[in-house]
């Protein structure tokens, strides 16, 4: 591997971890956010907000369904809006983490629902408040879940930030267009198609074994 080709996919691969990991962080965030919401909100819940917990599942759903390559298009005003320019790895923030919020919101709630609820009708018992209970039955039982969860939607994250790479995202995805396919260099092709296997790898044994590790702790 020549030095010019070693620099441009370590370059690559810092631009990829920088839109992964910032959107990592918006990902978790906002998804769990939600996530908690919608297990809170529903009837019988602990905050029931029949009517409310409807509509913002309708929202996430409608999210969800569109492809992300569309939603990064129709989020161009909104993406100029929130971070100045559409290309680049700042660009592609804005819609990468748009499009898995509402699928970490989902991975969220399903493991929530997961917690066992004589836990929680037990905790009540005891006069835990409602808040509590989030923060000290709910989240640390559905921890492993979570964690799971997150290692799927950061994985999806990688996948996305190479699709964005087609629209001058940058990163790995924009070196194997741009260098690979525009100019049929296939040994650029191979490098990254060899790197996003050992990133998405690296991740899932990470995840994995942080999930055995607090599922062996609970």
């Amino acid at each position: 591997m020549s030095p010019l080709l070693i620099e441009r996919c370590l370059r690559a691969l810092a631009d990829t971890l920088t839109m992964v990991g910032v959107s990592c962080l918006i990902v978790f965030a906002a998804g769990l956010v939600l996530g908690v919401t919608l297990v809170t909100t529903e009837r019988g819940g602990l905050f029931p907000l029949p009517a409310f917990n409807r509509l913002l599942g309708l929202v996430i759903n409608g999210f969800r369904a569109v492809p992300f390559i569309i939603l990064l298009v129709v989020l161009l005003p909104f993406t100029r809006f929130v971070v100045g320019t559409t290309i680049g790895v700042w660009g592609a923030v804005v819609p990468l983490s748009i499009s898995l919020i509402p699928f970490f919101a989902r991975i969220t709630e399903v493991s929530l629902r997961e917690v066992d609820h004589g836990l929680v009708e037990a905790a009540q018992a005891m006069g835990c408040r409602r808040r509590h209970l989030i923060w000290h039955v709910l989240l640390p039982e559905a921890l492993p879940g979570l964690i799971g969860g997150a290692t799927i939607a950061t994985v999806a994250l990688i996948g996305a930030s190479a699709m964005a790479g087609a629209v001058g995202a940058g990163g790995l995805g924009d070196l194997a267009i741009r260098y690979g396919y525009e100019r049929y260099e296939t040994t650029v092709m191979a490098y990254v198609i060899v790197i996003l296997i050992l990133l998405v790898s690296a991740v899932q044994l990470a995840g994995d074994h942080l999930a055995r590790v607090f599922n062996r702790r609970r």
